[in-house]
């Protein structure tokens, strides 16, 4: 029974954070996390560009509030925006940038397209970026295309848990175009960045002890 309601309560939790993620893709949506209080449901929204998810005279948060109030049967609903300080540093924002990019331009500067986000993203102090695109690019047949930069950790816990993972498609005439973006951000903690001091010599010992 307790199972029963764990999993449907995470199954909502899901819905929710799909329906604001296609809901708010022109806003720079990075993520979406429910909390659940006393009072209600407290729904806390990351996005680079949080004027366009509160609308003019908060006409889209007040639309937004009423549609989770009527879809998925929250009582109180409250929504809080928290702006994303570096965009070009979150996985989400920069693959949803690239699918924008192809359904905007098309195929024909994807490779202008990959090497320009490398650029913004380690000159926006990244260790290191991966970018893969998966699709009819640009010939008829599907084929991946891979653009990285700097260094990027594959495996071990590093892998898990500091680099940063992101999901997106791009509708095109040709089909459908998956991308997928690996971000290391610069406050990662490598195993292997140890820090060597030298021990103070037994002269400036002995001036201490004097």
């Amino acid at each position: 029974m307790i199972e029963r309601k764990l999993l449907k309560s995470k199954m909502k939790e899901f819905q929710v954070e799909d329906y604001i993620a296609r809901t708010l893709q022109n806003a720079g949506h990075s993520h979406t996390k429910l909390v659940r209080t006393p009072l209600g449901e407290k729904i806390i929204i990351s996005a680079s560009r949080p004027g366009i998810v509160v609308g003019r005279k908060g006409e889209n948060i007040k639309k937004l509030t009423n549609t989770l109030k009527r879809k998925f049967k929250f009582e109180n609903p409250q929504i809080e925006i928290s702006e994303v300080e570096n965009p070009n540093l979150d996985a989400q924002i920069v693959a949803e940038k690239i699918a924008s990019t192809l359904e905007r331009f098309g195929l024909k500067r994807f490779k202008a397209t990959g090497h320009k986000t490398l650029s913004d993203v380690m000159n926006a102090g990244a260790i290191g970026i991966e970018i893969v695109m998966s699709g009819k690019i640009p010939s008829t047949r599907a084929r991946s295309w891979r653009f990285y930069s700097g260094y990027l950790k594959k495996c071990g816990d590093i892998a898990l848990t500091g680099v940063h993972t992101a999901y997106a498609s791009a509708q095109l005439k040709s089909g459908t175009v998956g991308i997928r973006v690996k971000i290391m951000p610069p406050d990662v903690k490598l195993p292997d960045d140890i820090e060597v001091t030298e021990e103070p010599s037994q002269e400036v010992e002995e001036i201490k002890e004097k």
